[in-house]
């Protein structure tokens, strides 16, 4: 199901909804949350790559699982993501579509142990250039934003150029940073921003944010670096398509990046009209926590698909079924 617009304010109903998510069964919040996850196997993930590859479309996939508590929680993600780059490298596609992976660095060590963190990071990075691959460093909340930009940089350093790093547009520091990445000729990919921050680091008004949205994306064209416009904003779509127009950018030196199952018709548009298209494929066995959190961001996706689970139910329940609408 494809949730509506970004701007659409949800009910008052379907905020209920989501507030009963934690003890909602989790066959439901399953149910909810299918079309934004690949499932809870490789085999699964692999097998949206291949589809998504097949309609001209890229993937960064993701091994769900962030803010792990253990060096034995960082390490089983390092190796669940040397298996999935593995079979990313197997597969009969264009490398730049499916050879490509997003981290969270929580995920890794981040918090636990600077040296663990470094060393999965690495490990990672260096499967994907056997494979001609390239590995996204997702942003997480202000507490690490320094930590991951040092680290982005210290493996740079050491020869890891496939690496593309992430900078939030909410964040008031966020042009220093993109000036400095610019200079550096680095890859990035800008979102709005998630996390709830201070109001002395982040900005609160869409209006504010969206103009730092596409400041940054400008930034990063000026300076001939790639750019990841990752956003299902309609406002900011066609803010980054006038920024491409304007400046006649090449296809090489951007992409559209969207959530698996969001605004599906929008994302076929822009592919339509020849424009890069990546998706984010998430997957793995902490597919729960990462549900709440997705369906707690839309909450009218919450409401819209548990209404068509218990017209579902009440199909089933009621004689000649499909009659009673």
């Amino acid at each position: 199901m494809t949730p509506p617009p970004a701007t659409t304010e949800p009910r008052l109903i379907d905020r209920a909804i989501v507030k009963t998510m934690p003890i909602m069964p989790r066959r439901l919040v399953q149910r909810l949350s299918a079309p934004y996850i690949a499932g809870d196997t490789l085999d699964g993930a692999i097998g949206v790559v291949t589809s998504l590859a097949a309609r001209g479309m890229g993937s960064t996939l993701d091994v769900l699982g962030e803010a792990i508590t253990s060096r034995e929680e960082a390490e089983a993600t390092r190796d669940a993501y040397l298996e999935a780059i593995a079979e990313l490298g197997q597969l009969d596609a264009p490398t730049p579509l499916v050879r490509n992976v997003s981290v969270k660095l929580t995920a890794l060590g981040l918090g636990i142990d600077d040296t663990l963190v470094h060393e999965n990071v690495d490990a990672i990075a260096a499967a994907m250039q056997q494979i001609g691959g390239f590995v996204r460093v997702d942003m997480e909340d202000t507490p690490y934003t320094d930590a991951t930009l040092e680290l982005y940089r210290s493996l740079r350093d050491a020869g890891r150029d496939n690496l593309g790093i992430v900078i939030q547009a909410y964040l008031k520091r966020s042009r220093a940073d993109v000036e400095a990445l610019a200079s550096e000729g680095a890859r990035v990919r800008v979102v709005k921003g998630i996390y709830v921050e201070p109001l002395e680091l982040a900005w609160r008004d869409m209006a504010t944010i969206n103009r730092s949205y596409l400041d940054l994306c400008r930034i990063l064209a000026e300076a001939g670096c790639h750019a990841a416009y990752a956003t299902h904003d309609d406002k900011l779509i066609s803010g980054c398509l006038d920024l491409v127009e304007r400046m006649d950018l090449s296809r090489d030196l951007y992409e559209f990046q969207m959530l698996l199952g969001v605004r599906e018709e929008r994302r076929d548009d822009l592919v339509d009209q020849g424009h890069p298209m990546r998706v984010y494929v998430p997957f793995g066995a902490q597919w729960y926590e990462y549900s709440v959190r997705r369906l707690r961001e839309n909450p009218r996706v919450a409401g819209q698909v548990a209404q068509a689970t218990l017209l579902g139910w009440k199909r089933r329940l009621t004689p000649g079924g499909s009659k009673h609408a």
